[in-house]
């Protein structure tokens, strides 16, 4: 802020990061990456251009998201009306349709009965408290924002604190008062990594996917979340030991009265039938995302629904998620206090986020640019000499390098930056290019040290109950142990559920022929 204005500006970081990428992009116009096609250089420019804005935030991130649409023309990279549609497409379409889902839950408060139903049916001591929170949090992440939970639990879970301060002393609760406020933010966290729909970059890593391989098939609903849950508890169980065991043991004298909880709930009063009838929508979504194509894990196999339809082909998570969402619109309520004719109206439409929405164009953008310039096969031959390098080592890398990278940055931006580069690796080591590019997607996700790192970390330290030292400190040995849990977890379950060869490419993963 400027000390001699009222008026909002940018901070130093966002300037040098304005100068810089105009900078940077100048000279990679003058360089000459690949001599007889020039197309690939300028291509490279917009490239780091949209990367050191996206790091710096030097202007709005969903503006940055924007240049594919005026520099590719420019440029001669892309016509107009050929980026256009890219901004716009099926998994844009599963984000809208499953926020729509969300957002009604919230309009009539089942999401606020469904969390504190599982706090009393877990809590029990201040341990286990923590650990009612922290199940709800990442169950209600897994299909409504990771903010608009964290917010809804934060008051929640102050009620317990206030409780418990005005009982004892605010240093004998310190210890139980920051577990509970960390779980709660990194709950919301872990719970989103573990559907496609839980957060923005497990999306951009489907259709960035698509993209770039458009030969290997689509990765469903269904598939993630057979490895995103397992993965999902793990972190979980970890955190909570590491949260109420570890480093914020609560005194054994300390007894929490769950009237607080118990209170909450009573006053939600008898179920309605406009909860009833959007738990039956969601609850009908979720098994419809999850069976709708065969589930192949070893010798296990569960046949998809779609595949009784006329066109299986045809549908997608993304039709499924506009349906179900269409049914909202057209279930009446029955409530004299209810605000609209049906469970959701018209005004859901503006609550939608569109500034993500765009920030999704942008990296699908940057995805098809670096496809059809070729600029995708020059990254892989430059790292040709990874080849015989073990996976083993590189995930463990690229899962550490991301974590902390996200600290910092916004955790979309640098998944949408990162993994057209991280496909042309895979292909340069001769190696199935989602060894690298699903943990990448997943430690997008897991940055816990900072409160800038993500909007619960955030949201939580607002609460003034919370020092960055006590965050940085357990967010550390979180971010370096969940380092090692994507990469075991994957390798033990996702080798198998994406039938991956350790020790050899597949045909699909190939960039040779794909251009304009």
């Amino acid at each position: 802020m400027n000390t001699h204005s009222s008026r909002p500006g940018k901070t130093a970081s966002q300037k040098i990061g304005l100068i810089l990428g105009l900078l940077l992009f100048t000279i990679f116009l003058f360089l000459d990456l690949e001599p007889g096609n020039p197309v690939v250089t300028r291509m490279a420019a917009v490239a780091v251009l949209m990367a050191t804005w996206w790091i710096t935030d030097a202007i709005p991130l969903a503006a940055t998201a924007l240049l594919p649409m005026i520099l590719y023309p420019l440029l001669g990279i892309l016509k107009a009306n050929s980026t256009a549609p890219i901004y716009f497409n099926s998994t844009i379409f599963l984000f809208m349709g499953g926020f729509i889902i969300a957002l009604t839950m919230e309009k009539w408060n089942l999401h606020k009965r469904i969390a504190l139903w599982i706090i009393r049916v877990v809590g029990g001591g201040p341990a286990r408290i923590v650990l009612g929170f922290m199940i709800a949090a990442a169950f209600l992440s897994m299909w409504i924002s990771n903010t608009a939970t964290a917010i809804m639990m934060l008051p929640i879970g102050m009620a317990i604190v206030y409780e418990m301060e005005t009982k004892f002393s605010a240093a004998q609760t310190h210890n139980f008062t920051v577990a509970l406020m960390l779980g709660i933010a990194y709950a919301c966290s872990v719970g989103g990594l573990s559907t496609i729909v839980g957060t923005p970059p497990n999306l951009s890593f489907v259709r960035i996917f698509e993209i770039t391989f458009p030969q290997a098939g689509s990765i469903s609903f269904g598939q993630w979340i057979v490895l995103g849950l397992p993965l999902g508890v793990s972190l979980l169980v970890i955190i909570w030991v590491l949260l109420t065991k570890v480093f914020f043991r609560t005194p054994a004298f300390l007894k929490i009265d769950r009237s607080v909880v118990e209170n909450q709930y009573k006053a939600l009063g008898h179920m309605s039938y406009e909860e009833k009838a959007v738990g039956a929508v969601f609850g009908i979504t979720a098994l419809l995302w999850v069976f709708r194509v065969k589930l192949q894990i070893g010798a296990l196999s569960i046949p998809g629904w779609s595949q009784i339809l006329p066109f299986p082909e045809m549908i997608d998570d993304g039709s499924v998620a506009l349906f179900m969402s269409t049914v909202l619109f057209l279930i009446p309520t029955r409530s004299a206090e209810a605000s609209s004719a049906t469970l959701t109206d018209a005004d859901v439409i503006t609550r939608l986020p569109w500034n993500i929405v765009l920030l999704f164009g942008g990296g699908f953008a940057l995805a098809k640019g670096f496809q059809v310039t070729g600029l995708a096969a020059l990254i892989g031959a430059k790292f040709s000499t990874l080849a015989g390098i073990s996976p083993y080592l590189m995930v463990l890398v690229i899962c550490a390098s991301i974590t902390f990278l996200t600290e910092l940055t916004s955790n979309t931006a640098t998944t949408e930056m990162i993994l057209p580069i991280l496909a042309s690796v895979a292909v340069a080591m001769q190696i199935n290019p989602l060894i690298l590019m699903i943990p990448a997607t997943v430690s997008a996700s897991c940055a816990f040290m900072m409160p800038v790192a993500t909007p619960p970390n955030a949201i939580v330290f607002g609460s003034g109950r919370i020092r960055i030292s006590e965050m940085a400190k357990v967010g550390l040995w979180i971010n370096l142990i969940g380092v090692l849990v994507i990469s075991g977890v994957f390798f033990l379950i996702g080798t198998a559920l994406f039938s991956i060869d350790l020790s050899s490419m597949p045909a699909w993963a190939n960039f040779a022929g794909q251009g304009r």
